[in-house]
């Protein structure tokens, strides 16, 4: 058994050691899906290069739909990171998404799912990058796993410190604005490691295609924690 299915075994088995990520009411909020592929034609790389205006289709996507939150991303091959050249590597783009994102607006609260503790964090105060970020560890019987939440208000970090026990359903922190949260729309990119290989307050949340199979031995998916209803998602 490898260690995406000790994991989701592991998950299967501890329901009431789950909490939330967001805070979702299952019976009144939905989540849009929302696509940043090639299959996007909506944006322009000018839309996607003027922070404002990038936030603002997000929002008015969200308002058309009545959606509370939007949300994808999971290994999703997106054109969106030609906005900054913190992507633009040599040889190869990043492109390749390595979490989820949750989309909403600045502010919104956000929890840790699962006991553990801080291993890290950092404000990565950088065009395009995450801004302030946390990562927590957590010991799921001997499997290691770490949450990492990015794009969060600078007010997040404060009182944090190495080794801080979190538990689960504690406040984290809450979505930040443009000015700090790498210049993005509000949201948070929510991600999970079994292995931090050697990083502090940061780990890759996208990388180039070419790299994605050693990148996902690494990095389930999002949702095997999330859990989201699908009948929520349009």
């Amino acid at each position: 058994m490898d260690k995406h299915e000790q994991l989701a075994v592991w998950l299967d088995n501890h329901h009431s050691a789950i909490g939330k990520v967001v805070d979702l009411d299952a019976d009144t909020d939905r989540m849009l899906r929302l696509d940043f592929t090639d299959n996007n034609k909506e944006l322009t790389i000018t839309d996607l290069t003027d922070t404002e205006r990038f936030s603002g289709w997000v929002s008015n996507k969200l308002t058309e739909h009545n959606c509370r939150y939007g949300i994808g991303g999971y290994f999703e091959h997106r054109t969106i990171y030609a906005r900054s050249p913190l992507f633009d590597t040599a040889n190869e783009p990043r492109r390749l998404h390595l979490g989820i994102d949750i989309w909403a607006r600045a502010g919104t609260p956000v929890y840790a799912p699962l006991n553990g503790k801080v291993h890290s964090f950092r404000d990565n105060d950088n065009f395009g990058d995450y801004g302030p970020t946390i990562i927590l560890e957590h010991d799921l019987d001997g499997l290691p796993l770490y949450t990492l939440y990015g794009h969060l208000s600078r007010e997040s970090l404060n009182g944090l410190y190495e080794g801080k026990t979190v538990d689960k359903n504690e406040l984290l922190g809450h979505f930040g604005n443009s000015d700090v949260n790498g210049h993005w729309p509000p949201h948070l990119h929510f991600q999970l490691m079994f292995d931090m290989e050697g990083n502090k307050g940061d780990y890759p949340g996208v990388c180039r295609y070419s790299e994605g199979d050693r990148y996902r031995l690494n990095i389930p998916d999002p949702d095997l924690l999330l859990r989201f209803p699908k009948a929520s998602i349009v």
